[in-house]
């Protein structure tokens, strides 16, 4: 029968069981794409967390069952043991220098390289993040040979230059040692943090900034009331990206330093591998655990701090 008003009818609805079989299938492929994925995050991410928990309390070398039940001695162990508080004291120095040295050197580049009117810029950006895609063992290696004896190349050039009179052991010395740590981790990681600043300032607004250039603000000033206010909850995630990435440095000091002279250099990550992959004794893999948990919820502490400061600096 026609319809007197003249609507068009729709067609019929569809089923509801056709269409609850129809997204079950869909939500079925799903997991099946999650699923290779879930089990390398339980089987190389979940379950190390918690059998390294469970190691802790076991006085274990990593062959055969777990029958030494120590209750709490290897935290009781790694308190009291004073590597294990020097190689913690280190890692936050080096933490805080990277921090220190990273954070207003790569804004200031990340500024210049924002520029529309550079020439190359892309050229530029390229060639500063190369370091970041390099292996990070290999720059140790290279830097070893740069600085690690009397006649490498950093002596010869300093003596060629005249500015010093005699070879120096830049990695012979705990305090030139440590600077030189952090100077070389600043500069692989500095493409990162660049990449970082440059996203967040990309994201500004630019008619404030064409709104000063028309009122004859300078480039400090624009930097200072303008820039810097509304980059701050961006320069909160760049800090806590930085503190914890720097946190954990393994690859770096094994290489140029092996965490000397005299342990000056001696990292929490470099101290854990030293306990179970020492030739020189036997693998303690419950005394390891117990200080890598202790280290870890450090980190855990700080980062929690660090991320209620970037939520703080978003809501303003």
């Amino acid at each position: 029968m026609a319809n007197p008003i003249g609507w068009t009818t729709a067609g019929p609805a569809p089923r509801t069981g056709t269409f609850r079989r129809r997204k079950g299938s869909r939500i079925a492929w799903a997991y099946v794409f999650i699923l290779p994925q879930l089990l390398f995050l339980i089987l190389f991410t979940l379950y190390p967390i918690i059998m390294s928990y469970v190691y802790s309390f076991y006085d274990w070398n990593g062959i055969g069952p777990l029958d030494d039940f120590v209750n709490f001695d290897n935290y009781s162990r790694a308190i009291g043991d004073e590597r294990f508080w020097n190689a913690f004291k280190n890692s936050f120095i080096y933490t805080g220098g990277v921090t220190l040295l990273l954070m207003p050197s790569s804004l200031l580049l990340a500024i210049w390289l924002n520029n529309s009117m550079l020439k190359g810029r892309v050229i530029y950006r390229t060639l500063y993040f190369l370091p970041v895609v390099t292996t990070t063992a290999i720059i140790g290696i290279i830097m070893r040979s740069i600085f690690g004896n009397q006649h490498a190349f950093f002596n010869e050039l300093l003596i060629s230059l005249r500015m010093l009179q005699e070879p120096y052991s830049w990695l012979g010395k705990p305090t030139s040692a440590m600077i030189i740590v952090i100077v070389i981790g600043s500069w692989k990681f500095f493409g990162m943090m660049m990449v970082y600043w440059l996203a967040g300032l990309q994201s500004l607004p630019k008619d404030i900034y064409e709104a000063a250039s028309i009122d004859g603000c300078d480039a400090v000033k624009t930097f200072r009331y303008m820039t810097l206010p509304l980059i701050m909850p961006i320069a909160a995630v760049v800090l806590l990206l930085c503190v914890t990435n720097s946190l954990h440095v393994f690859d770096l000091v094994k290489t140029l330093t092996e965490g000397g002279p005299y342990y000056s250099t001696d990292m929490m990550d470099l101290y854990i591998y030293r306990q179970v992959f020492d030739i020189s004794g036997f693998p303690q893999y419950g005394y390891a655990s117990a200080a890598g948990i202790i280290f870890g919820l450090s980190v855990f502490g700080i980062t929690l701090v660090l991320s209620w400061f970037v939520k703080q600096a978003r809501t303003r």
